[in-house]
């Protein structure tokens, strides 16, 4: 053993373990193991209540879609044009949120997908989120990218298929000649002839290997040639022109599905529907068909006359769920989400009660679902009842008025943050006359523009409207009509989002605000 192997001596150890910073292998184990307990192992201790969380969540598509059917079967009947290699006609879907308007375009898509590889028809099917992806550019790229991305794969496995070919020539070719060579009897002979009779490049487009090695060169020579779209930059016609040279690369039908079409009308107008509507008089080897998906029936209105004719070619209305019909959904998806017996026998009701006060909002049934399973897993309880689901629909409501405050336009915030000052110093039977003077005081602070006062009782009726504020007009005799205005959402969580906007939360003295309500 060298110096440097050797063992430390005794009194060499103990320096070391009294060296700060240095501690013996036993006492740091013992050290990590009790450090380690406490956090997630009591969390980890209990028996999960979930199988599988994902299929309660709204970008699940499940195998099968309770009372959808007729739509569903209208959507395929439509689109089984595509399978003939026919243009299917361009389809709108209608349907508040949560009627399953978007699972089962999804479903009908996959469904699509899957019969044309089994027939071997070629069909791409593009789903675009237009909340998400809202101008025209963006789509355009996204669509442009997405095809890019298809063809190159399709490239890549074609020279790979070619690759393969011309190793089967050169194997063909090889065992050829040494048949020849090692010929010394006719019989040897015959089977040499036989050989090269049975070329693989008979049954191919192909008489001579150069033309293979030809078409993987231009192959790759395609392949280089398309160049992925940035998300900014470029002029629009020029993103159009990729977007169209990459779908029409090869020879296919083309569905795009624009969920929440009408937030794309709204954001950037009605070009890109115009421009997608068009496309099929120009394309020379693709075909596309549009289905667009909208929460609002009337979004048409605002469209140009000839784009609204192509694109509604097909309409599919889809109603809001019964309270009976959102117990079958969550009994179906429960039987996958949840372990045995986790679930008392009046979540369930109780879930799609609630729900179908909201419109018959599916997705908001299996969002409360989902919740009350996670409020019953943190308190380490083995089954979920019905306390759990009424606590699960106080969280969604307190998250959804959260993400609407915190979504409001300044001058809402203002309007709004001055309703609340008022109630938490004490103001009952707040009125627009009151709420305006503290507004404007608001924007004096912040150096907004103050809004006349018809405008901001334009704003308070808009804060009614969405559940946040309740206005109620009231006659105060010979002094008119006015509105009377109270708070309907929490007040702290509600102060605390506005104040989270960069703007309103210079705001530190409120008091001399409230004042300025007695001073007009």
């Amino acid at each position: 053993m060298s110096d440097d192997d050797s063992e430390p001596t005794g009194s060499e150890q103990a320096d070391i373990d009294e060296t700060p910073g240095f501690s013996s292998i036993d006492e740091t184990e013992l050290g990590d193991e009790e450090s380690s307990q406490g956090l997630f192992d009591d969390l980890l201790s209990g028996e999960p209540i979930f199988e599988n969380k994902e299929v309660l969540r709204p970008s699940y598509t499940p195998h099968e879609l309770p009372h959808r059917s007729d739509q569903i079967n209208k959507m395929a009947t439509i689109l089984v044009a595509a399978l003939r290699g026919e243009t299917p006609s361009n389809i709108l879907i209608y349907g508040k949120t949560g009627t399953g308007k978007t699972a089962s375009a999804k479903f009908v898509s996959k469904e699509l997908e899957s019969t044309s590889q089994k027939y071997s028809v070629p069909c791409d099917v593009e789903y675009i989120n237009c909340e998400v992806t809202d101008t025209q550019y963006r789509v355009l790229a996204q669509l442009a990218n997405k095809f890019i991305e298809k063809n190159k794969a399709r490239i890549d496995d074609r020279i790979d298929d070619l690759e393969d070919l011309l190793e089967a020539v050169d194997a063909h070719e090889t065992a050829a000649s040494d048949a020849t060579v090692d010929s010394e009897s006719d019989a040897a002979a015959d089977v040499a002839a036989e050989s090269t009779s049975a070329h693989p490049l008979e049954s191919t487009p192909f008489s001579a290997r150069s033309e293979v090695t030809a078409r993987i060169e231009s192959l790759e020579e395609d392949k280089d040639s398309f160049e992925e779209v940035p998300m900014t930059g470029w002029p629009t016609d020029r993103v159009y022109s990729v977007f169209f040279d990459a779908v029409d690369y090869d020879e296919r039908v083309v569905v795009i599905m624009l969920d929440e079409i009408d937030k794309l009308v709204e954001k950037s107008g009605d070009d890109t529907l115009y421009n997608l509507s068009r496309m099929n008089s120009e394309l020379e080897n693709s075909r596309v068909s549009i289905i667009g998906i909208s929460n609002d029936l009337k979004f048409t209105d605002f469209l140009d006359p000839r784009v609204k004719s192509s694109l509604g070619e097909e309409e599919i209305v889809f109603p809001p769920y019964d309270a009976n019909q959102l117990r079958d959904i969550l009994k179906h998806r429960s039987e996958v989400a949840f372990k045995e017996r986790a679930l008392s026998d009046d979540v369930i009701p109780l879930c799609a009660a609630f729900a179908a006060q909201e419109h018959g909002d599916a997705r908001r049934a299996l969002d409360l679902l989902r919740t009350a399973g996670e409020l019953a897993e943190r308190s380490q309880t083995e089954t979920i009842v019905e306390e759990h689901v009424r606590q699960a629909q106080d969280k969604i409501e307190l998250d959804r008025v959260v993400e609407v405050v915190r979504t409001l336009p300044t001058q809402s915030k203002l309007v709004l943050f001055a309703i609340i000052l008022l109630e938490k110093n004490g103001v009952h039977s707040i009125n627009t006359g009151e709420v305006f003077n503290i507004y404007k005081r608001l924007c004096e602070e912040i150096d907004a523009d103050v809004l006349t006062q018809r405008r901001v009782t334009d704003l308070i009726s808009e804060l009614d409207m969405l559940g946040i504020v309740n206005a109620v007009v009231v006659s105060k005799g010979r002094y008119g009509r006015t509105k009377e205005i109270s708070l309907s959402v929490p007040l702290e969580e509600t102060e605390a989002v506005l104040l989270s906007d960069s703007r309103l939360s210079s705001i530190d003295d409120v008091q001399p605000f409230v004042q300025a309500r007695f001073e007009n």
